[in-house]
């Protein structure tokens, strides 16, 4: 049985043995991997491991929103942040900042704006029925 004490060195034994990717990459057989070695394919991700990572785009899209709209995103109602989160989510922050119009009615208040804008847009057209929802939720807020 491993101690605590050597958890941190066979960490970086595995670490110097495998090297540590920021980006999905083909190991040297091929096989589809991220992180330290570990193999998308056959192994995958466990369910903690996938709402770990939820969680962290979630923490990220927020901070995305809370600096691109400030005062307007905080005291907007729940239902409205969450479609703006999803929103940077699935964007990120480059491209939700193209979304001048949006976010110009969104400092103003004008929620129904918003939403018109949201729909007018390539990706309103490519998501289709998530855009309608997050559209919705804007303007019934």
């Amino acid at each position: 049985m491993l101690t605590a004490d050597a958890e941190p060195a066979l960490r970086a034994l595995i670490t110097r043995h495998e090297g540590r990717r920021h980006f999905a990459y083909r190991d040297s057989l091929g096989i589809l991997s991220i992180g330290v070695g570990r193999n998308l394919q056959g192994r995958g991700l466990a369910d903690d491991e996938i709402d770990l990572l939820l969680a962290n785009d979630i923490a990220l899209a927020h901070r995305i929103c809370s600096q691109h709209f400030g005062t307007a995103f905080e005291t907007a109602s729940w239902r409205r942040q969450a479609a703006l989160i999803s929103m940077a989510f699935n964007l990120g922050a480059p491209r939700l900042a193209g979304f001048c119009q949006m976010h110009r009615a969104i400092l103003e208040g004008d929620w129904q704006r918003a939403s018109a804008e949201a729909l007018d847009s390539r990706w309103a057209r490519q998501t289709g029925h998530w855009a309608q929802e997050i559209a919705a939720m804007l303007r019934r807020g």
